[in-house]
């Protein structure tokens, strides 16, 4: 039975990849950084449960002491930053360093521990359009995904053994989604369980290495 750490799957998009691996047999290891809502996500889905913030060496430690052998490692876990969204003139650099804490630093020291686990696997970074878009108000979460991509596609470079992805998953209904527009209704937005398909058909086609859109393997299947 293949083994897959989500990070972030309380809730939102890693909630929907976790629950739709154990529909696939999948041993499915997540984490999140609200222990009762992992736990209530854990009990429905039936997943192993690790709460913990990814920032965390300790932490970090104990989700790699979890996943003795991976064939799946999805970094899902995110930091949007300052609520609402303010330009990059005005940023709190003290926030922008946790963004990029969350967001940069914890996915690829999550990926130094895992490495060895992961063996001839597949890698999963979650990014974003704002990583190559230029929106208002977007510039600390966008820029932050932007240097993921750049990690990812490195780590793909470094790695040809491995399948490295960098998947932007498009604009969901998520709760870090809302916190970027709050007091405004984002009702219209496709729930995660609709980007879930895209991931699926990466790790059922595995094509090379690279950064891809949900919306064009959608599109494409």
């Amino acid at each position: 039975m293949p083994t897959a750490l989500v990070t972030g799957a309380s809730a939102g998009l890693g909630r929907a990849l976790a629950a739709a691996l154990v529909s696939r047999k999948w041993t499915v290891i997540g984490d999140g950084r609200d222990p009762a809502a992992l736990s209530v996500a854990a009990e429905e889905i039936g997943f192993t449960a690790v709460p913990g913030d990814v920032t965390d060496p300790a932490h970090r430690a104990a989700l790699a002491d979890a996943c003795p052998a991976l064939d799946l490692l999805v970094n899902n876990a995110s930091s949007l930053g300052v609520s609402p969204l303010p330009s990059l003139a005005g940023y709190p650099l003290a926030e922008l360093e946790n963004v990029y804490r969350t967001n940069v630093f914890a996915p690829l020291a999550l990926i130094q521990l895992l490495l060895p686990a992961l063996s001839r696997g597949v890698l999963v970074n979650v990014s974003s359009d704002a990583a190559v878009e230029a929106y208002e108000g977007w510039g600390g979460y966008g820029s932050a995904k932007a240097a993921l991509d750049q990690v990812t596609a490195v780590l793909g470079a470094e790695n040809p053994e491995l399948a490295v992805y960098a998947v932007d998953p498009g604009d969901l209904r998520t709760a870090m989604h809302q916190r970027a527009f709050p007091g405004e209704d984002i009702s219209d937005l496709p729930l995660p369980e609709t980007a879930v398909p895209a991931f699926l058909r990466l790790l059922d086609e595995r094509p090379p290495s690279g950064r891809y859109r949900a919306a064009d393997l959608l599109v494409t299947a």
